[in-house]
């Protein structure tokens, strides 16, 4: 069984594994599944050679590495890394030249110990729910590769889906770390907005993150990632306390806590509500939360994000030469996105767009008012076809005006941490998620709630679990 964060950093700091032994064996395990899934697409092996000789060096020397001594990972595909290409899954990057500085998010892991290989897979600049690109091809989920693994971190869901690294990093903007881990079973943290310091300082939605396969690593990411940088306006002061600790020690008994099955307006498939339902009175019932009745009903969202989101896509495509003459060159999803963004029918404007954002704020600050904790389903239903552009129905209800994520968009509008964790397996044997969104700030609990579910019922195992 691969190792985890944890486990690897704790060897590799006490001299019990090698940072060039952890290496080789996840170089080896990219090579023999790879393949089949296309999560990276690119590769730094003298890099990581020479950064793990590195941890190996001070260790040898009796210092301290940092908190994630020797563990190699993945960067997604819309980083910047020091020696690797970012071309954010397009044509129109595939030339950029190898980077000379991290993002502050990958300069805090390498800081601490960690060793990036290489780019995981993202569809082009990021801006669809599956992973694929005319650039890099497509990304298949390692439960079933028929299946896609999310996007727009689907490279990173499923390189630690394989167990080719155990952690990998993402950004999320409406579901871009939740969605694929929910595919492909892992655990997977938007944090608050600003807990995580960003490159660009200024986004109204979007976050950076990693995706772990526990709950553990994934607190020890955050312990290690969070804090200010004066890069990023928007980036909050650092906690008093370790999030790898506190998830073991935080009292949330009494927690008033909601389940919502479609938040008053979303398709979801049956199967995977039912999934979710369960682990949410698993949940309830081992953390002690006190079960408020009624569910909850909060505006739909979706298009004036969509619009939010998309209104200066033309203008920066045209700005950067991609448009109009480049076209043809860009991958379908792209495309469809382009042409929504230019459709005006039952489209709200920019104002009335702004404007519906502001009245779910007010709507989410009244419901948290009240209660501790939103739960529901990750996504409105399992992996779809890699190669498909998200199903229109869901459940035998109409799905286009709620997406596949449709739970997701309240944490990136209203700046909520929101964790999805496995919630169960479906009969055809994929994966289904559990979103745990709470108020603003607290990841502490969003974290300690995901904890007490994995230690109630265990989160099931990877597809590749106990093969070499």
């Amino acid at each position: 069984m691969s190792r985890t964060v944890v486990e690897i950093a704790e060897g590799v700091r006490s001299g019990r594994l090698s940072a060039r032994t952890v290496l080789a064996e996840a170089f080896e395990r990219l090579e023999a599944r790879n393949p089949a899934l296309n999560a990276f697409v690119m590769l730094d092996r003298e890099g990581a050679e020479r950064s793990a000789a590195e941890v190996d060096a001070k260790v040898a020397r009796g210092e301290d590495p940092g908190l994630l001594a020797g563990v190699p990972f993945g960067v997604k595909d819309m980083d910047d890394a020091i020696g690797m290409r970012t071309t954010k899954g397009s044509w129109f990057l595939k030339d950029d030249a190898p980077k000379t500085a991290d993002f502050p998010h990958i300069a805090r892991l390498r800081a601490a110990g960690a060793v990036p290989i290489g780019k995981t897979a993202v569809c082009e600049f990021g801006l669809y729910g599956t992973t694929d690109s005319l650039l890099w091809g497509t990304t298949r989920n390692p439960w079933d590769v028929s299946k896609t693994p999310g996007g727009s971190s689907g490279g990173s869901s499923a390189a630690v889906a394989a167990g080719i690294v155990p952690f990998a990093t993402g950004s999320d903007a409406g579901g871009s770390i939740r969605g694929p881990a929910a595919y492909c079973g892992l655990v997977g943290l938007k944090p608050s907005h600003g807990r995580i310091a960003k490159h660009n300082g200024f986004s109204n939605f979007s976050v950076v993150g990693d995706l772990a396969a526990t709950v553990g690593d994934a607190a020890r990411l955050l312990d290690v990632a969070a804090g200010p940088d004066d890069r990023d306006r928007q980036s909050l002061p650092p906690v008093s306390y370790s999030y790898e600790g506190i998830i073991e020690t935080l009292d949330v008994r009494g927690l008033k806590a909601v389940w919502s099955p479609d938040m008053g307006y979303a398709a979801v498939d049956p199967e995977a509500a039912a999934l979710a339902r369960g682990a949410a009175e698993r949940l309830i019932a081992a953390a002690g939360l006190v079960e408020r009745p009624g569910g909850v009903v909060f505006s739909n969202i979706l298009r004036p994000w969509a619009v939010i989101m998309l209104s200066p896509l033309r203008e920066d495509f045209t700005r950067q030469g991609i448009l109009p003459d480049g076209y043809d060159k860009l991958a379908p999803s792209t495309k469809f996105m382009l042409n929504r963004s230019a459709e005006r029918e039952g489209v709200p404007t920019l104002a009335e767009s702004w404007a519906a954002l502001h009245r779910l704020e007010k709507e989410a600050a009244a419901f948290f008012q009240d209660n501790d904790v939103l739960l529901s389903l990750t996504t409105a239903c399992p992996a779809y076809g890699a190669d498909e552009l998200a199903p229109t129905v869901i459940g035998g209800r109409d799905a286009t005006a709620t997406s596949v994520q449709p739970f997701c968009y309240l944490a990136n509008s209203c700046w909520n941490p929101s964790i999805s964790v496995p919630a169960g397996v479906t009969a055809a044997g994929l994966p289904v998620g559990l979103l745990i969104t709470v108020r603003r700030h607290r990841d502490d609990i969003a974290l300690r709630l995901a904890r007490v579910l994995e230690r109630e019922s265990g989160f099931p195992a990877l597809p590749f679990s106990g093969r070499p």
